[in-house]
C-alpha cells in the first residue's frame, strides 16, 4: 500500500498499523509532515509561563549544569554547547572538567519519562548542594518533577503512545525545539552580537 498525501494517514491509525506489523512505503514527504504535524501539537500546548520561569533561572546563575542520558542527554549537551556561545558558564555534568556543583548554580536535567534512574539521582544531589533544578521533561507528575524547581513540561505523551514515531522521537525533538527557542531569547534579551558568538566557537577541530 502506497501513500503519497499526508492527509492519508494519522499519527493513531499509524501507531495501530505498525503495532499489526503491516507494511507499507511512507515517502518522504509523508513522514516529515506527520512529524511536524506531531510537533506543532506538542509544542502548542507548552506554557509560556514555565518557559519564562525556566529562563530567568537560566540567565541568573552563576553555571548552567546539564544532566539526561541517551537522546534526552544529547538534547542537554546541545542547549548547553548554546550556552557556552551566549557566553553563559555551561557544564556537562560527568565532563572531566566539570567543577563543583554550588548554591547559585543551576541544573538543567533532561528526561521524558521523568523517571530515568542517573538523572533523578543527580538532581538530588544539586538540591542537596543547594542549588536550583530545572526538568524538561513530559511527566509533571514524576520524581524528577518533584525534585525541580521549575519544570517545563512537554506534553508529548508516553513512550510509543500518540506518536506514530519510535520511542520519545517526539518529546527529544520538542525539547530540542523549546529549549534552542529559549537560546534565541536569550540572545536577543542580553544583546548578543553573532561576531561574539562565533567568536566562543569551537576553534580546534
Amino acid at each position: 500500500m502506497g501513500l503519497k498525501d499526508s492527509e492519508d494517514i494519522s499519527g493513531k491509525w499509524y501507531v495501530r498499523l505498525w503495532k499489526g506489523r503491516d507494511r507499507y512505503e511512507m515517502d518522504l514527504g509523508t513522514a516529515y509532515r506527520l512529524i511536524l504535524g506531531e510537533l506543532e501539537g506538542a509544542l502548542g500546548h507548552v506554557s509560556e509561563e514555565q518557559v519564562d520561569a525556566f529562563r530567568r533561572l537560566v540567565a541568573e546563575a552563576r553555571a548552567v549544569f546539564v544532566t539526561g542520558e541517551g537522546r534526552s542527554g544529547l538534547v542537554g549537551r546541545c542547549f548547553a554547547m548554546r550556552l557556552l556561545h551566549l557566553g553563559l558558564r555551561a557544564h556537562i555534568v560527568g565532563g572531566t572538567t566539570t567543577p563543583a556543583f554550588g548554591e547559585d548554580d543551576v541544573l538543567v536535567a533532561v528526561s521524558g519519562s521523568g523517571e530515568t534512574d542517573l538523572t533523578c539521582a543527580v538532581a538530588r544531589l544539586a538540591a542537596e548542594a543547594g542549588g536550583k533544578v530545572a526538568a524538561v521533561t513530559s511527566a509533571r507528575e514524576s520524581p524528577l518533577a518533584e525534585l525541580a524547581n521549575v519544570t517545563v513540561s512537554i506534553g508529548a505523551g508516553a513512550e510509543g503512545g500518540g506518536s506514530a514515531q519510535y520511542g520519545r522521537s517526539l518529546f527529544e525533538q520538542s525539547a530540542l525545539i523549546v529549549l534552542d527557542a529559549v537560546v534565541m531569547q536569550l540572545e536577543r534579551e542580553a544583546g548578543r552580537r553573532r561576531d561574539e558568538m562565533d567568536a566562543r566557537h569551537a576553534n580546534l577541530e
